[in-house]
């Protein structure tokens, strides 16, 4: 009987093949976040806000591209070794048989 896939590892496949849609939208949600916040706060020039809110922005996807590293770091670890590009290259249309 074929065990189903918790949440935890669906989610982390979808992290596997969508790497850098991942971190574009952690981005994306960060610098939103970051604006959200820094209007809040009356004190401060416009610029500044937007300056600040790049900052975060700006470490949060570098705490996004290292977690993006370690997952690639596990999987390359604790999988057995397969040819990357197997499902993007179909076997029988390079074949070369004349």
């Amino acid at each position: 009987m074929a065990e189903s896939k918790n949440k935890f590892e669906s989610i982390r496949e979808w992290v596997v093949d969508h790497k850098l849609r991942t971190v574009g939208c952690l981005w994306l949600s960060g610098i939103a976040g970051s604006i959200a916040y820094n209007w809040s706060q009356p004190n401060m020039k416009t610029s500044v806000k937007i300056i600040h809110a790049r900052l975060h922005a700006q470490a949060l996807t570098l705490a996004a591209l290292a977690g993006a590293a370690v997952v690639e770091y596990y999987d390359h670890r604790n999988k057995p070794k397969a040819d990357p590009y197997a499902k993007f290259l179909p076997v029988d249309r390079y074949s070369h048989k004349e």
